[in-house]
């Protein structure tokens, strides 16, 4: 059979594996028999009935849906940067779409708090909405921004120091902000920048799903752009593509990812820039017919694999994702780029 329908199958079962894992493990031990009861839909008897439809209902399965499509939409938007701008090192945060979702928190958290003496990011479900807004509208406007500069500039190193630019001002423009603010908004800006799977609960997980179900294959459509654009602006302009067109609708795709994954996670990193090179190794292939499912599917895998970790049997609460994320990814991408240094010496 071929090594990439393999791949794709083994793939496939690892995420199954992992999302029950997700189920099963946690601060409180629930049966294997408990979980797979409530799976099928049956009831639970016993004092303790109530205590598990609640975790693995109101908690466990949000967060594991979360994880999986997370951690794909990211997948997806690294594997856009990188083809977009032909280099390895780009990830979901590199046009400073992900800085522009980070200031439009802090604006809520930190700025709300020194004028009306109250965070919105403390107001329960008002705080969350007004939180998940700041972010998209944050993270679109650095979009709509870097989509007008595309149009002003034809290389792409220009329009990437322009990204890094713009999240560097972002930056310093929280950084201000966190100087006037008090000090409890403050800690809520930083546990909101960590990043993680199990902010989004209830009705709103249902609709995250939604969308990214809607986005993830809208991307797919722009999978023949992608493979033109790997030969060059000459050749790809030759064979008849627009390449300026394309290149706004790839960054566009790949921002509106960006900013509704950090809208209601955070800012997850490693993810974007981790799983795309993982993935070419396991495929060996530049095609991106099979690199965009399969990116969605590492990326998915990877995520509820971390997403694991953080909630390991005996941790108190959840180890922060970006730290589980960045002690995986990095590890991950060191290795693929020294074994493509070596086959590239051996050739």
């Amino acid at each position: 059979m071929n090594r990439r329908i393999l791949s794709i199958i083994a793939l496939v079962a690892a995420i199954v594996l992992l999302f029950f894992v997700n189920l099963l493990l946690g601060s409180v031990a629930i049966p294997f028999a408990d979980v797979l009861s409530l799976l099928w839909g049956n009831e639970l008897t016993g004092d303790e009935a109530l205590i598990y439809e609640n975790i693995i209902w109101k908690s466990r399965l949000p967060q594991a849906l979360t994880a999986m499509v997370a951690g794909a939409g990211l997948a997806v938007s690294g594997l856009q940067m990188q083809t977009v701008f032909r280099n390895p090192l780009a990830g979901p945060s590199v046009l400073g779409i992900s800085n522009g979702a980070s200031l439009g928190v802090a604006f809520v958290v930190l700025l709300s708090g020194q004028l009306g003496g109250v965070a919105l990011s403390s107001l329960g479900v008002v705080g969350d909405a007004a939180l998940n807004v700041a972010a998209i509208v944050g993270s679109l406007s650095v979009m709509a921004l870097i989509a007008w500069v595309s149009q002003k500039v034809r290389g792409n190193v220009t329009l990437l120091i322009i990204g890094v630019m713009i999240g560097y001002l972002a930056t310093a423009i929280i950084g201000v902000l966190k100087f006037f603010s008090a000090e409890e908004d403050i800690k809520a800006y930083v546990v909101w920048g960590l990043g993680s799977f199990a902010r989004v609960s209830g009705d709103q997980v249902w609709l995250f799903v939604a969308l990214m179900a809607v986005l993830l294959p809208l991307s797919m459509l722009l999978v023949k752009q992608m493979n033109l654009m790997l030969l060059g602006d000459g050749y790809a302009r030759n064979l008849g593509l627009n390449v300026e067109r394309s290149r706004l609708l790839i960054i566009c795709s790949s921002g509106v990812l960006v900013a509704i994954v950090t809208a209601y996670c955070g800012p997850v990193m490693f993810i974007g820039l981790a799983v795309p090179h993982l993935c070419r190794a396991l495929m060996r292939t530049s095609d991106h017919r099979i690199l965009m499912p399969g990116t969605m599917l590492t990326g998915a895998a990877l995520a509820l694999f971390c997403n694991v970790v953080a909630r390991m049997p005996g941790f108190e609460g959840a180890l922060p994702v970006n730290s589980v994320t960045a002690l995986v990814g990095a590890p991950v991408v060191a290795s693929v780029l020294f074994r493509r240094r070596r086959d590239d010496t051996l050739a």
